[in-house]
């Protein structure tokens, strides 16, 4: 067991490898320049070359490449310097006569345009964007499983047809369309006599007294939105599944014994036909996370997809760094977590 964790997490250390070079490489081949977007567009040449030299913009490709992916480690040789240590925050480890090879956090740099911590950044953000993940995620694998259920066991009937047409609908849906159209309908439209909002965040800020105040209901339709895809193709899953289960021996051999329905149902049918369904399950909470980028900013809900998109409008690469650094970490493990699940719910996989 503890094998195959680690030889995973070589897997993902090597993925979320890729995707940091991918990503950074791919920013500077984009037109534009952020020294442009933060300085006034009347600055000298001298205060712009100033600005550009103290990000490190002046250094060759892969010499920022270097610097970025030496931030990253959490072991690394650095000046020993007053300066250095109040930067990075690291504990010493080892002399190197002027410099010291170091122990610390990651270290994602600072906003190009605020000058904030992007440590900050993501974690006042990532939270709202898991919480909606998570909401979305929940809606579709309980309604998805419970129609994939019902729709099997009415196969052929007006029901089945029904539900397959309407998953056909959700998995052929973008998500920024469907978003548009729920925000302008349950929003706008319809919204003042339900009680939703076409836009706002699951935190706003009280213009009175300051204090946050939590709004639950500005939760529920980006949820939904997110939720559709991945419901429409749990049921779908589900239901197939289910039916494959339905035709097995010993699911005749249950029923032949005189178990109630429910019992072959649940505790015998169900149980096998959900390994599939949770590997769905896994991909997509994983993917939700990069696709609530665009639902996010329909509905202006501020979480990581938010400011992502804000940041790529004014080519903060850091932020955008740290963005994409999360959402490949995450993926990584919530597909380790997912691997170790397949075991208990199937006896008849072995990790090794």
């Amino acid at each position: 067991m503890i094998k195959f964790i680690l030889q995973r997490l070589g897997y993902g250390f090597l993925v979320i490898l890729g995707v940091v070079m991918v990503v950074f490489l791919l920013f500077f081949t984009v037109p534009g320049d952020p020294v442009s977007m933060m300085v006034d567009q009347q600055a000298d040449k001298t205060i712009r070359d100033a600005i550009r030299k103290d990000l490190g913009l002046d250094q060759p490709l892969h010499t920022q490449l270097y610097m970025y992916m030496r931030d990253l480690s959490p072991v690394s040789v650095h000046p020993d310097t007053p300066k250095e240590k109040e930067k990075y925050g690291f504990a010493r480890l080892i002399p190197l006569g002027e410099s010291v090879f170091v122990l610390k956090y990651p270290y994602l740099g600072r906003s190009f345009q605020t000058n904030q911590k992007v440590s900050d950044i993501v974690s006042q953000r990532v939270s709202l964007t898991i919480i909606l993940a998570l909401a979305a995620m929940f809606f579709a694998t309980v309604v998805g499983i419970t129609l994939g259920i019902f729709a099997a066991l009415k196969q052929n009937t007006f029901w089945d047809g029904f539900i397959s047409v309407v998953s056909v609908f959700g998995i052929s849906t973008p998500s920024f369309v469907a978003a548009s159209i729920i925000s302008l309908i349950f929003g706008y439209m319809i919204g003042p006599y339900i009680g939703l909002n076409g836009i706002g965040t699951l935190w706003e800020i009280d213009p009175i007294s300051g204090n946050k105040i939590l709004h639950l209901k500005n939760l529920i339709l980006p949820a939904l939105t997110l939720g559709i895809r991945p419901l429409a193709i749990i049921v779908q899953l589900t239901r197939s599944s289910m039916l494959e289960v339905l035709s097995q021996d010993y699911i005749r051999t249950a029923r032949a014994k005189g178990l109630s329905n429910y019992k072959v149902i649940v505790k015998h049918a169900l149980k096998n036909a959900l390994n599939p369904v949770v590997s769905t399950i896994s991909n997509w909470l994983a993917s939700l996370l990069a696709g609530a980028f665009f639902i996010e900013t329909i509905f202006d809900y501020k979480g990581l997809g938010f400011e992502t998109i804000q940041a790529l409008d004014r080519r903060d690469l850091p932020i955008i760094m740290g963005a994409t650094l999360v959402v490949a970490s995450v993926f990584v493990i919530i597909n380790l977590i997912a691997d170790l699940l397949y075991a208990v719910i199937d006896p008849r996989i072995r990790l090794n």
